[in-house]
């Protein structure tokens, strides 16, 4: 598969989605439908300097998007899927001596065990052109795949063309191919020049199913490959058929979940990304929502009502009721409820983050404690801390932020302010109600609150409540 190569097609402008970027960046399960292909496209082999892209509406947008290293060319008009592909005819000439696989950029649902088992076939059994087909229950809009007598393919008639006895044919067209280079670009010069092959004189439009056509009619061999998972045909034109699209995925990648030991005994509220990784006898609870690149280890307790993205956790992490963006999570830490992990934070080993605690850009070694309403940010904070209620780390000037650093052992009283820069030793200890601007020395206590001032009978003197007339 390394010399072989991709074609995607994804100049659709896709108006009934109503949106303002191309269609095909419209998201499946938080990840746009393109990435789907191409990620699933480098999974089969295909290396992404030999994937292209036939952009269209909105190009700029979608090739900033795209992974670097993957070419694109523009259909400046869209005249049908043949049309497209003859835009990327350099790019094919390229590879002229390997096959190549078309894809469409909409239909997300393309799986590798399809891709792969396809081309087996296509260089089995010697075709110049294999069209993946799937049965589906409901083939009203797509091609139909017409056979003879004998079973053997014959040709695509598409929905429009179809007389009544061909629209009873459920087997059906995916979009998707594998093609010789060679002889598809023999086909596109064909398709490009004869006006048998296209639909209307006047619509001039071009479509990629007359190539299987032309090369049948110049006795090259073409077949079809049906894949059992018939999702590969489906796309989304609109916002309802988007919401069907991440159902579908939804539930798919839950049950490869599952199957693998993670535990989801009710999945009610349940959103789970296709590149999230999970190992066995976690458990993920109802609401919870996790995406990206996100890596979670065994015997964690996820949610519920919790959100995770990029994250990286260890094992036997409980994380109830909070959220975590771009952190890491060490082996047996205990976060929530209502904690907020920011980025670039990393949670050490047996951490407790209690509830209304925040965490940014700050790395907090194992055993320490910050059980409620605390923020933290922008800190070292050693082994075996423990910081009260209502503490926070002051690390923004107005100007510039600056680090906090609390040494193992330090207990950090309630409703303490560290205004950074500033360092607190180690076993240090800080009175509650102190506003720290120096550094504490290691086994030090550092009070910073004024002598506390009573004022006998002040109320009654002074009646400063309403019912005291």
């Amino acid at each position: 598969m390394d010399e072989n190569c991709t074609l995607i097609l994804a100049a659709g402008e896709g108006t009934r989605m109503r949106s303002s970027k191309p269609k095909v960046l419209a998201e499946v399960l938080f990840k746009p439908m393109i990435d789907w292909v191409t990620d699933c496209v480098q999974r089969c082999g295909v290396k992404k300097e030999n994937i292209c892209v036939v952009t269209g509406h909105m190009k700029e947008m979608l090739t900033e998007h795209l992974e670097k290293g993957i070419s694109t060319v523009y259909q400046e008009e869209r005249l049908g899927t043949g049309h497209a592909v003859m835009q990327a005819k350099d790019f094919i000439e390229a590879h002229g001596h390997a096959d190549i696989l078309i894809l469409c950029g909409d239909a997300p649902l393309i799986d590798d065990g399809t891709v792969l088992s396809a081309y087996e076939y296509h260089k089995r059994t010697g075709n110049a052109a294999t069209v993946i087909s799937a049965n589906v229950a409901d083939p009203y809009g797509y091609g139909r795949i017409v056979r003879d007598k004998s079973g053997i393919f014959s040709k695509i008639v598409e929905e429009r063309d179809a007389d009544e006895e061909i629209k009873k044919i459920n087997e059906v067209n995916s979009g998707a191919y594998w093609f010789s280079c060679r002889a598809l670009l023999i086909a596109l010069d064909k398709l490009g020049t004869d006006a048998k092959y296209r639909l209307g004189s006047a619509a001039k439009e071009y479509y990629l199913t007359d190539a299987i056509e032309i090369l049948r009619d110049m006795g090259q061999k073409t077949a079809t490959f049906n894949t059992k998972n018939s999702n590969v045909v489906l796309g989304a034109n609109d916002r309802i058929q988007l919401e069907d699209l991440n159902n579908i995925a939804r539930r798919g990648v839950l049950e490869s979940l599952m199957k693998s030991g993670v535990s989801i005994p009710c999945a009610d509220g349940i959103m789970i990304g296709p590149d999230v990784k999970i190992g066995a006898d976690t458990v993920i609870l109802p609401g919870t929502i996790i995406k990206g690149r996100t890596e979670i280890g065994s015997n964690c307790t996820i949610g519920p009502q919790s959100f995770i993205e990029n994250g990286k956790f260890g094992n036997n992490v409980s994380f109830m009721n909070s959220y975590c963006n771009d952190a890491e999570v060490w082996s047996g830490a205990e976060i929530g409820p209502f904690a907020r992990l920011r980025p670039d934070s990393r949670i050490g080993e047996n951490v407790r983050v209690g509830n209304f605690v925040e965490v940014k850009n700050s790395i907090v070694e194992s055993g320490t404690k910050i059980s409620h309403l605390s923020y933290i940010g922008d800190s070292d904070v050693g082994c075996n801390v423990n910081i009260g209620s209502g503490c926070a780390t002051v690390n923004y000037s107005g100007k510039e932020k600056h680090r906090t650093v609390i040494e193992n052992g330090a207990f950090i009283g309630c409703d303490t302010n560290l205004v950074a820069p500033v360092k607190v030793g180690e076993n240090a200890y800080t009175a509650a109600g102190s506003t720290i601007t120096e550094d504490v020395p290691a086994n030090a206590l550092a009070l910073a609150r004024e002598r506390q001032i009573i004022k006998k009978d002040w109320v009654k003197v002074k009646k400063p409540y309403k019912r005291q007339g």
